[in-house]
């Protein structure tokens, strides 16, 4: 009966690495053009920014409608996401990419059309209220695949969830490839073709991208449990408290996005080299970037929460001596450990998530961070702007460490909350039906 016992025991998880993830069925339909989809959402700000300069002659006018089109979309995006849970990702994002193209559309119009600057703002609501949420779409997808129920998955729920992280570092990489790319790309088209290009491609990619993504019906996740399910489903997330607290982690990583823009940009023209700046943001965006991929291949041993409470704290230390570095060089390399460790927070937010929502909340949740990361984003570039108009840079690098220590803060007061309880609670669930089973075959063997 020994053999019996032990035929029971699950088998230890395999490996989560990329190759797996990505055999998972039908991942292909849907990354390929949300990748796609997706690229407009880094391009956004940088074309408002070139167009606006161009035609107001002011960084600062510019600014200030790129930070009302972040504002309005971190206020926006849950609501679509909320509604994406309830009504399907098609019913939303369909519907939204025409409205987007429309209001970009209108925006650039009014710019080149010199228009007033209540007018442009005015026109920056909807255009980023409209914004698709495209990358929370695809976590939805991801845990739809990988979670409870996946259909046409053969490997049980032990052997499915550690590939939940490596989903979310997946995630993580795409989004920051597409921060590389989509700025890049809307620089060169405007500067080097017409100064709205960069709009213009923007809301292109964004319509045709979203269309194709959501034609892929078959991987979005199922509503047939939301419906059924109605009285377990929080009127929102955000009535999660541990997506509260994430929430305001994330608005911290916002801010170290934005401020960094600022401060890295104000730095090179300190320097007397403005073309520094790119190469000093890269080597930032290349930290996140390996950090991604790292977290994605190594097998954790150690909870999401500790992972989230560590990177954080390494975070902020290493954005307190941002502002004291007088030269390119160490200002790189801190550069460089400041994405390394944005990378595993992000991820490990994202995963919790999983832990923490039901199944009809996910994408809603998802949401709300991405919002926050925005948000934060628009907040940090306002207060930086104005620290290094001025105080210089040095006082603008002080945005990121501001963010990130109340975030840090409010995370390690508020721990307990993101600690997901289903997790301790279907273990010793598990210890119970092993200790009844084990139980029964001992009385089975008694003479």
């Amino acid at each position: 009966m020994a053999s019996a016992v032990s035929s029971t025991t699950p088998p230890p998880a395999q490996r989560a690495g990329y190759r797996h993830l990505l055999r998972t069925p039908g991942a292909w339909t849907f990354l390929l053009p949300g990748f796609a989809a997706r690229q407009p959402f880094a391009m956004l700000t940088i074309s408002i920014v070139l167009l606006l300069r161009h035609t107001t002659g002011s960084y600062g006018l510019a600014g200030a409608v790129a930070a009302v089109t972040g504002v309005s979309m971190a206020l926006f995006a849950p609501q679509s996401g909320k509604l994406a849970d309830r009504h399907g990702q098609s019913a939303v994002l369909v519907p939204g990419v025409l409205l987007h193209a429309a209001a970009v559309a209108l925006l650039t119009a009014l710019a080149l059309a010199h228009a007033p600057l209540w007018a442009l703002i005015a026109a920056a609501v909807p255009t980023g209220a409209s914004v698709p949420q495209v990358g929370p779409m695809v976590r939805a997808r991801w845990a739809a695949a990988l979670g409870d129920g996946a259909p046409g998955g053969p490997e049980p729920r032990s052997e499915r969830r550690p590939l939940l992280a490596t989903a979310a570092a997946f995630e993580s990489v795409t989004d920051e490839l597409t921060f590389v790319i989509g700025p890049v790309l809307a620089t060169g088209l405007s500067t080097g073709v017409h100064p709205a290009s960069g709009l213009i491609a923007e809301a292109a990619l964004t319509l045709v991208g979203g269309l194709f993504f959501a034609a892929q019906r078959r991987t979005a996740p199922s509503l047939g449990a939301a419906r059924a399910d109605t009285r377990e489903r929080p009127a929102s997330a955000l009535s999660v408290p541990g997506v509260r607290v994430l929430a305001v982690a994330f608005l911290g990583v916002g801010s170290v996005f934005g401020g960094m823009q600022v401060a890295l940009t104000a730095f090179a023209q300190e320097q007397g080299q403005p073309a520094l700046n790119g190469v000093l943001y890269g080597v930032f965006a290349a930290g996140n970037m390996l950090a991604g991929v790292a977290c994605g291949a190594i097998a954790w041993r150690t909870s999401p929460r500790r992972r989230l409470l560590t990177s954080y704290a390494a975070l902020t230390l290493i954005c307190s001596t941002l502002w004291a570095v007088p030269a390119p060089l160490p200002l790189g390399g801190l550069g460089l450990l400041a994405g390394l460790c944005i990378a595993p927070a992000l991820i490990t937010g994202y995963t919790l998530v999983e832990a923490l929502v039901p199944a009809t909340s996910r994408t809603e949740a998802f949401t709300w961070l991405t919002g926050s990361v925005a948000l934060g984003q628009a907040a940090a570039v306002t207060a930086a702007g104005q620290l290094a108009d001025g105080f210089g840079a040095s006082a603008a690098f002080t945005v990121p460490l501001v963010g990130t220590a109340l975030a840090l803060l409010t995370v390690v007061s508020l721990r307990a909350r993101i600690a997901p309880r289903g997790v301790s609670t279907a273990i010793r669930h598990e210890r119970r039906t092993a200790d009844t089973h084990n139980g029964s075959l001992q009385t089975a063997d008694a003479p």
